[in-house]
């Protein structure tokens, strides 16, 4: 997949965000999408290697649409300038811990992982097991491999302690966590130039066992 090319797509689509330029240009649009999926396919292929659970998963599965939903949205145009895919049991439509790419120029490049807005029985079974084995958690953030690409967990956070957890406890700052995500952003420079098929199955291989940690506390 050339990068530079989709960038270059995704940079006029900014600047013209409309139906009219979009169809106009819908063939080059159409050969860009047939690429990443392409390239979704070759991560897909090396994550399901290691990880059971996306066996048999199809590519097309885990693509989101470039097409905005603008029903509730105060924004109106009608494209996203970048692509995506998350990677999970299920694909896209998942509700477990998985892995997200984004492509996109102005800021936009980034990887990702690990449960977005957990359900209310997967985030207190989290929180218990952090409470329990938060050493555990501590050591895979600290780890090499890890560290470098992602710096500490993100996503939004409770502004006090949860219920049932004490405001020492020395994991409070984790247990008020109401997501579980960590994300590593690529500049434009950077991302123009990647061995994405190198980069991004390296960077998820670093995220594994963040997500493995939230999916066993899940299971438990």
């Amino acid at each position: 997949m050339n990068t530079s090319h989709l960038f270059d797509f995704l940079s006029e689509l900014t600047q013209h965000n409309d139906r009219e330029w979009f169809q106009a240009h819908k063939a080059i649009y159409d050969q860009l999408r047939q690429d990443f999926e392409a390239a979704v396919g070759r991560w897909l292929k090396q994550l399901a290697a290691d990880n059971p659970s996306l066996a048999g998963l199809e590519p097309k599965k885990c693509i989101f649409r470039i097409y905005r939903d603008v029903r509730f949205s105060k924004v109106k145009v009608p494209y996203k300038t970048h692509f995506s895919a998350y990677f999970s049991a299920g694909g896209k439509a998942g509700n477990g811990p998985g892995y997200y790419v984004q492509l996109g120029p102005n800021g936009q490049t980034l990887l990702a992982g690990g449960l977005y807005e957990p359900e209310k029985e997967q985030l207190a079974r989290i929180r218990q097991e952090i409470d329990y084995n938060g050493e555990v958690l501590h050591t895979l953030l600290d780890a090499p491999d890890f560290r470098k690409y992602f710096n500490g967990v993100g996503g939004d956070k409770l502004k006090k302690a949860p219920a049932g957890y004490p405001t020492d406890h020395p994991d409070i700052e984790l247990l008020k966590h109401k997501s579980f995500v960590v994300t590593h952003h690529v500049p434009d420079a950077t991302a123009r130039q990647l061995d994405l098929d190198t980069y991004v199955p390296a960077a998820f291989r670093a995220m594994r066992p963040f997500c493995d940690y939230l999916q066993e506390a899940i299971d438990a």
